[in-house]
């Protein structure tokens, strides 16, 4: 198989599934916490597959150890915020929106305009002509979001924009830099040329703790 027609069937599969998850929470299921809280428990337990399998000399560091137990704790901490953001499919729908938006403007504007690289030795694509696009992309996704699906518009949402755009970002370059400790290229096959559910949602890393925050 293709690497091109493996990245359409899991994004074909991954779009089927927010239909069903979307289809379900509006017959009164609660879907989007549930789902929020699988994909979450997969990442934990994706990443302590990791640490299971890395080979000792990588495990026997203490500043990688320090590394993973720290990661670990935000992972942990995702699942804590979950279990709080998931209760409001709304706002889910809006993180899943930004992130969306600034992870597809980063890698479209990165790819066109190119320049200099944030951290090529994390992330040899990631640009910061992409970085800017991205948390504009992200800005304008939340802009937009709020009158189509609440019905009103608040300037606040500039902020919100900016801050989850700018952490999505973040948290991709964090997985990105646990990655090179554990010397991977992706944290799974799980979705084959997709990675595995980290790189997946990657973005969602320091968002959701982020997210809690605030309504907090």
């Amino acid at each position: 198989m293709s690497d091109v027609t493996n990245r359409v069937l899991v994004a074909g599969a991954l779009l089927i599934g927010a239909i069903a998850i979307a289809f379900l929470q509006h017959h009164g299921v609660a879907a989007v916490y549930w789902a929020g809280i699988v994909i979450v428990a997969a990442m934990i337990l994706e990443f302590l597959r990791c640490m299971w399998r890395a080979p000792q000399d990588v495990m026997f560091s203490i500043k990688n150890t320090a590394i993973f137990l720290g990661f670990l704790g935000i992972l942990g901490l995702d699942f804590i915020s979950i279990m709080t953001v998931g209760h409001r499919p709304l706002l889910v729908l809006m993180i899943l929106v930004i992130v969306s938006m600034a992870d597809i403007c980063a890698w479209l504007f990165g790819r066109i305009i190119g320049g200099d690289k944030m951290w090529e030795k994390l992330s040899a694509n990631k640009t910061w002509a992409g970085q800017i696009f991205g948390v504009i992309g992200g800005t304008i996704a939340a802009i937009v979001y709020r009158p189509i699906f609440i019905g009103d518009f608040q300037m606040q949402m500039v902020w919100v924009g900016i801050g989850i755009a700018l952490m999505s970002q973040y948290g991709d370059l964090m997985a990105s830099f646990v990655k090179r400790r554990l010397k991977i290229k992706d944290f799974s096959n799980l979705l084959g040329k997709h990675g595995g559910i980290i790189d997946r949602f990657d973005g969602w890393i320091l968002v959701l703790p982020l997210v809690w925050l605030m309504l907090a």
